[in-house]
């Protein structure tokens, strides 16, 4: 059992345990789930090094769910799991994943209407009987059918940072391989799309059916769909397919630019090159000997392969500057290849901060020091703590006199570092909650003694789009907000984002130098990539913070990066790759 699969079923228990009004027990499992999530190593590897003893020293996994996780991966069942979903009726997971439904409201269907599946509660819906319910309302009820369209348009789609640590682990074990030579993930994985339908490889080797042999025999692998000589396909256990194929070396270049796509810039590649004389599949640029006259009926000759080896070499044949994978969505970047005028885009590892934190001050997994301490191996100079503020209840929210005793808490942290000489620094922050209104819920007296202040929305997801757009408006006028965090506040394959107009979004904070965050963490990479190129357009400043709630988060800081290099997004465009002295003089209040 993998990671993923382990980390789904503690989300499901603490699910369940809400459904029978356990108070404390389901944040326990939730803080372990985000654990596992987090974790870059195998969860079977850390066990069968250290035992029960190497799961607890992860944080946020203490004895009861270690114990749990190790009957999960000696037997592949957990037998508290299964007495939990045998003693109720209602399919958990499938309702939670509709977007307002938690498990408290689902008790609420199942005592009043039944409701034990998805379909169920559709049929209920578009009968209107849910509206009829205390606490629902003809608006909830659109919204869950709206939800439920949402939910199945996502499916078969799945999410960047689950399957990006799946298909390197992969990868590497083709590179231990003495019979592959090169090998590399192609397809919209490769892009660093933010939602990923399936995992293709392409390998060079002279021994195709060993490295065919091996593929097959991954212990992931649920199902072979075909074997063949130089090309195989297979379902993993995520639930998600993959293909591998094996290719020539003359070839390969062209068969990664080829299966990489996406299909409108393909199509666009080779009508260039049909106007220069060439022809352009996955085997390679072939120059077309006695081209046909246009309009002429007949067959041209292909002479020999001119380029293929490499994706650079087609590209500079075809007189474009070589386009990086984020950017091939036919989105311009072929016109702006031939110009000579693509950007320098972020490079991978370039930030020196990260602006989003969370302690167990509010809901994260530990303390300041302890997030500090993984920054620094990180690779970081400088964090922003970001708690939660009181009106978010659910994560412990702080409030103003908590918020004070952080902030000395955090000097004292400082001082230490400063002491035994750690060039490292922890700003003081917070993540304030936007109201209904758009005030905020912390005096603005305690906000302006913090270094930086994100301000976020966490409720109202649904007020109509003048309404929603004027709150955000409101909080970006309010001279002590630095930031906006999730600006739009989806959850993919989970929420869409609230409405928003999207162009006063972007006059505003033009007008009042308020910057846009780019979150990284893997259900939300937002802003998306189209808004990131709009805000780069109007030069409007923005951040990519990780979110962390846990030490192994920083390293969605990378999902967050490409979301920014999909968005034609420069170092120049992203602040926290200052350093923390140069970027505090760049936010609003001292611009």
């Amino acid at each position: 059992m993998d990671n993923q699969q382990i980390s789904k079923i503690l989300y499901e228990i603490s699910e369940y345990l809400e459904m029978e009004d356990e108070p404390f027990r389901p944040r326990a499992y939730q803080r372990a789930a985000r654990a596992i999530e987090a974790q870059d190593r195998d969860l079977n590897n850390i066990y069968k090094k250290g035992g029960i003893k190497a799961l607890k020293e992860i944080p946020g996994i203490g004895q009861s769910i270690s114990e749990k996780i190790e009957e999960l991966l000696k037997t592949d069942r957990l037998v508290f799991f299964e007495e939990l979903k045998k003693n109720s009726p209602v399919d958990i997971s499938t309702l939670t994943s509709i977007e307002g439904l938690g498990p408290k409201k689902i008790k609420a269907l199942y005592k009043k209407l039944d409701i034990r599946t998805l379909e169920e509660l559709e049929d209920a819906a578009k009968k209107g009987k849910i509206r009829e319910l205390e606490n629902f309302g003809e608006k909830s009820e659109k919204n869950i059918l709206k939800g439920i369209e949402f939910l199945r348009q996502g499916r078969g789609r799945f999410l960047l940072g689950t399957v990006l640590p799946l298909a390197r682990e992969l990868k590497q074990r083709f590179e231990n391989l003495k019979e592959v030579k090169n090998i590399e993930v192609a397809g919209s994985l490769r892009r660093m799309k933010e939602t990923i339908g399936d995992i293709d490889m392409l390998a060079i080797s002279d021994h195709p059916e060993k490295v065919m042999d091996f593929f097959v025999s991954q212990p992931e692998i649920v199902n072979v769909y075909g074997k063949g000589k130089t090309k195989s396909s297979v379902r993993l256990s995520l639930g998600i397919d993959a293909d591998l194929r094996v290719v020539s070396q003359e070839s390969f270049g062209a068969a990664l630019q080829y299966f990489t796509g996406n299909k409108d810039h393909n199509v666009a590649l080779r009508a260039i090159a049909k106007t220069k004389g060439y022809k352009l599949n996955e085997y390679g640029l072939f120059q077309i000997a006695n081209p046909m006259p246009t309009g002429r009926q007949g067959k041209s000759q292909i002479a020999n392969r001119t380029a293929g080896k490499t994706e650079k070499e087609i590209y500079e044949k075809l007189g474009l500057e070589y386009i990086e994978p984020e950017l091939r969505e036919h989105t311009g970047e072929i016109v702006t290849a031939l110009k000579k005028q693509l950007p320098n885009l972020l490079p991978y590892h370039s930030l020196l901060g990260d602006l989003q934190i969370q302690t167990t001050w509010s809901d994260g997994a530990v303390s300041i020091e302890k997030m500090a301490e993984a920054a620094i191996k990180a690779g970081l100079e400088y964090i922003v703590i970001t708690d939660h503020t009181k009106s978010l209840k659910v994560a412990h929210g702080l409030d103003e006199k908590r918020i004070s005793k952080q902030i000395e808490e955090i000097k004292k942290i400082n001082q230490r570092f400063e002491k035994e000489n750690i060039n490292f620094r922890i700003l003081s922050g917070s993540e304030v909650d936007i109201l209904k209104d758009g005030t905020l819920d912390i005096d603005d007296e305690v906000l302006a003694k913090l270094d930086v202040v994100l301000g976020s929305i966490h409720g109202y997801f649904n007020l109509p789009k003048t309404e929603q757009t004027r709150r955000l408006e409101h909080a970006m006028e309010n001279p002590n907000i630095d930031i906006i965090a999730h600006p739009t506040g989806r959850i993919i394959n989970r929420r869409e984002a609230y409405e928003l107009d999207m162009d006063q979004i972007f006059k505003t904070a033009k007008n009042t130098g308020t910057i846009l965050e780019i979150n990284a963490y893997p259900d939300r990479l937002d802003l998306k990539d189209v808004y990131v190129k709009e805000a780069v357009r109007q030069n409007i400043k923005l951040t990519i913070d990780s979110d962390a709630h846990h030490p192994e988060h920083f390293h969605y800081l990378e999902l967050g990066i490409a979301i920014a290099r999909r968005g034609w997004a420069e170092k120049k465009d992203i602040l926290n790759t200052l350093p923390p002295d140069q970027f505090l003089k760049n936010l609003p209040k001292h611009v």
